[in-house]
């Protein structure tokens, strides 16, 4: 690591695929960390206060390091990549492919996905006529656009996964629960990511309070 870190604090929740990313990327990194489960079907007035306080939007994920809140997963996994040199801050063009994969999945992929499996949700959001279709137009795009991102390579990032690769693992994981159908090369890229010893489902990186 490239600089001291007092052990970090994760508020997140298992139906969250934006706090998933910096779950799983905490872990691959070895950072020994502290999570706790909020409540994010709950009214925002219920959550911690030390979570109210520290979160503008009272959303997750919230990594608190050193003392200081950072919010927006995209934004944390280059802090977590920064400060480890790892997961692609190994290097400036580490750092340049992250960056690069992170603002696809923000703008395209991380877009549709949490949106589509929102519109199937049990009591979720109601879309305007022609909003699903158009997300599932979207998809369709993405999801060729994540064959040609991938390519040959293993993983995003090349021989080993970084944090492009935690960042798209967010909702990869539920392409299924979206209506959706994954490429065959995603279906691939997911068990490779399943089979590392760092990723575990949603529910084990936040567990239910005893």
């Amino acid at each position: 690591m490239t600089g001291a870190m007092s052990e970090p604090v994760l508020y997140g929740h298992p139906d969250s695929g934006h706090a998933c990313k910096v779950a799983l990327a905490l872990a691959l990194a070895g950072i020994a960390h502290r999570r706790v489960r909020v409540d994010i079907w709950a009214p925002p007035a219920t959550r911690p206060p030390e979570f109210l306080a520290a979160s503008p939007f009272a959303e997750v994920p919230l990594l608190v390091i050193d003392g200081t809140p950072m919010v927006q997963s995209g934004a944390i996994l280059l802090e977590i990549a920064r400060r480890t040199g790892r997961l692609g801050g190994e290097s400036a063009k580490g750092m340049r492919r992250g960056a690069e994969l992170l603002m696809w999945e923000a703008n395209r992929f991380g877009m549709c996905l949490p949106q589509l499996k929102e519109a199937l949700r049990p009591g979720g959001d109601i879309f305007p006529p022609g909003a699903v279709e158009w997300l599932r137009g979207r998809y369709a795009v993405d999801r060729a656009r994540f064959d040609i991102l991938l390519g040959s390579g293993p993983f995003f990032h090349g021989t080993e996964p970084g944090i492009g690769d935690c960042a798209i693992w967010g909702y990869a994981q539920w392409v299924e629960a979206a209506g959706a159908e994954p490429s065959t090369a995603m279906i691939a890229w997911r068990d490779r990511m399943r089979a590392l010893p760092a990723t575990r489902a949603p529910e084990d990186y936040f567990p239910a309070r005893a």
